[in-house]
């Protein structure tokens, strides 16, 4: 079975600043080093002369940190080169951290602050205290959000706890203000107890326009997010949940239209029974679709199963109608889908060619896929992956930002299956069918008509479903 390697990104570049003799065919020399290390060179900045040399700052595309390394000690030991310093572009980043607040208004003279800060915010009080939805027009609340975390389900790194958690949820506080204008702020817990988070994100709750959770390890993820739910009056939304299933519910509509198949007539596999692999199936039976197989390490998650866990147990209830028996390379056999969300190289072309014509792949694991894009490619009618180094990426950017600008505008109280699927359909509708293809099933993260496509979307459903709470314009 091929491993998919380690490929070549940005977050895998340093930055190396060289004194280089001022003489004809040196920084030639360099750049052969590097390239005979398997780096790629980047961009080569001149920092200025000195004393018979040139100092430059050169970027390096590597494959990962010992790649970096290696390069760097080849470096080391070219003549005429005398090496100061490197760094580690996504650390520079980093720095500092990568987001910040800043204000509005000026706070410049005397009346600024008599109206921004005391004694004019008293009255501004005493007018939320008196109608408190007024906050939502008075304050940052309807336009914020916080990202929460305990850190025990971190992309593929698991539990590392809240501190190393920080910067994705800095990053993902980002995104929310970079594709839908919304603030969006870190919270990031030192417990795991699943009553005190509850009671954290209640306590916090005031502040904001809705509640974010993020890499929150299952089964505790579900009880917290249901609870929170049920508990407060503004939205909840496990992202890792519910925009995994959003995004690949978008992905399988249009993927299907590819291959020609129906919803009600295709056999679908997920590989994986955590919080991702029960939303998608979750999703997936709303659109209609009736046979689907979910598998765990054990295989099979079927009503004659012991032991399951309460999710596992609603899966074997509502799933696998025909009771199918058996691993995932034995159930596969005959599948329209396998949709991945568990770990790296579980199936291989055999398994692929097993399933029906033109099947569809859905390897999300990150950052290795349950198969890799160069084994399935031959066999498969669509391929999809989380990589943004292959066609088809499914990411979650595509969702979160939109489903929350249309919460938040409508002011409902709670992101329903409603909501979420409207949200699957309009990004799938941003593809539109002239261009859509095999590699072309998913929009680009980048494209700036997504999440307001999602946005009116999401209201559309809001306002049907009566869980918005804001009059809807005519």
């Amino acid at each position: 079975m091929t491993v998919s390697q380690p490929q070549f990104n940005a977050s895998n570049s340093i930055i190396v600043r060289l004194k280089i003799d001022n003489k004809v065919g040196m920084l030639a020399r360099v750049n052969r080093v590097i390239s005979e290390m398997g780096g790629i060179v980047g961009a080569i900045d001149l920092v200025g002369p000195e004393n018979g040399v040139l100092v430059r700052d050169i970027s390096i595309f590597t494959n990962d940190q010992n790649h970096g390394d290696n390069i760097v000690e080849s470096i080391k030991k070219t003549p005429g080169v005398e090496f100061v310093n490197f760094s580690d572009r996504t650390f520079l980043v980093h720095l500092g951290g990568k987001i910040s607040i800043r204000n509005r208004i000026p706070v410049k003279t005397r009346d600024d602050l008599s109206m921004a800060y005391t004694p004019g915010v008293a009255k501004i009080c005493m007018e939320i205290n008196q109608d408190p939805e007024d906050a939502y027009k008075l304050t940052t609340k309807g336009n914020t959000v916080a990202v929460v975390t305990d850190g025990t389900a971190v992309l593929g790194l698991g539990d590392i706890g809240p501190k190393a958690a920080m910067p994705v949820m800095e990053g993902k506080a980002m995104l929310f203000k970079e594709f839908a204008d919304i603030d969006a702020w870190p919270i990031c817990l030192d417990t795991k107890e699943t009553e005190e988070i509850i009671r954290i994100v209640k306590g916090i709750a005031p502040g904001f326009g809705g509640i974010n959770l993020e890499d929150i390890s299952a089964p505790r993820c579900f009880e917290i997010e249901q609870r929170l739910r049920n508990e407060l009056e503004i939205p909840v939304f496990h992202d890792d949940q519910h925009g995994t299933a959003v995004v690949t519910t978008a992905a399988l509509i249009n993927a299907l239209k590819v291959v020609g198949k129906n919803f009600k007539k295709i056999k679908v596999i997920v590989s994986g029974a955590g919080a991702a692999g029960i939303a998608c199936t979750k999703m997936i039976m709303h659109l209609g679709v009736k046979n689907i197989i979910v598998c765990d390490s054990l295989g099979a998650i079927h009503t004659k199963r012991k032991n399951l866990n309460s999710s596992k147990n609603w899966l074997a209830e509502n799933s696998n109608p025909e009771r199918v028996c058996g691993d995932l390379k034995k159930v596969i056999t005959g599948a329209d889908v396998f949709l991945g969300v568990s770990a790296p190289n579980i199936i291989s072309q055999n398994e692929v060619k097993s399933m029906a014509k033109n099947p569809i792949i859905f390897a999300m694991s990150n950052p290795n896929p349950e198969i890799s894009p160069e084994e399935a490619l031959p066999f498969a009618g669509v391929m999809a992956t989380g990589r943004s180094d292959y066609p088809n990426q499914i990411n979650n950017v595509l969702c979160f930002p939109g489903i929350f600008r249309g919460a938040l505008d409508c002011r409902s109280n709670t992101i329903n299956e409603e909501m979420k699927l409207a949200a699957a359909f309009a990004i799938a509708g941003v593809v539109d069918e002239e261009h859509l293809n095999a590699d072309y099933i998913i929009p680009s993260v980048f494209d700036t008509t997504v999440a307001k496509k999602i946005s009116e979307s999401v209201q559309a459903a809001a306002y049907k479903t009566g869980v918005a709470k804001r009059k809807q314009s005519k």
